[in-house]
């Protein structure tokens, strides 16, 4: 498999990026990591961007995300909003973990909302749903389909028993 190879090939599996939790709030738009690749305060920007940004940039498809190296000498996180504000996030000696609770306080999604997100999305309101738990038990129901075989029998034309003998 070619995607296996490389530095910690489990970052381009699709479990991993679908176990993202930073899903950022719907005002923002842009999403800029500024840090050095060298010194020790910012080892935790690096590795913030090297396990976290490919979950960041999968479950926030909509978010522009760039990566600034080697511009200042103390890493940052800029946060852009569709109205024209900014936050910047100073992560200067912080691990990879303490950015991640940060951005999930401050410009992330809380858990409620996450929630009613994913039961507004699990709604079964399309009218091509029938069945067991749906509005239709069956798709004879829907207007223009051919009834249920049981109640009105199907003309011989439309029967693969009677159509196959006359070819």
């Amino acid at each position: 498999m070619p995607f296996m190879k490389g530095r910690a090939p489990i970052r381009r599996t699709l479990n991993y990026l679908n176990a993202g939790k930073l899903v950022f709030k719907d005002k923002i738009r842009i999403f800029s990591v500024g840090y050095n690749i060298l010194g020790k305060n910012n080892t935790g920007a690096q590795e913030f961007v090297f396990w976290y940004l490919p979950q960041i940039q999968y479950k926030n498809p909509d978010v522009q995300v760039v990566t600034l190296k080697n511009l200042t000498p103390s890493p940052f996180i800029k946060c852009y909003f569709d109205d024209g504000r900014r936050i910047l996030v100073d992560v200067d000696n912080k691990s990879k973990e303490d950015i991640l609770e940060h951005l999930m306080n401050t410009v992330g999604k809380s858990k409620e909302v996450l929630e009613a997100e994913a039961i507004a999305a699990e709604k079964k309101d399309n009218p091509a749903n029938f069945g067991v738990g749906c509005e239709r038990a069956c798709i004879c129901e829907t207007y223009g389909q051919v009834p249920c075989s049981g109640v009105v029998t199907l003309p011989k034309c439309m029967r693969g028993k009677y159509k196959n003998q006359r070819d």
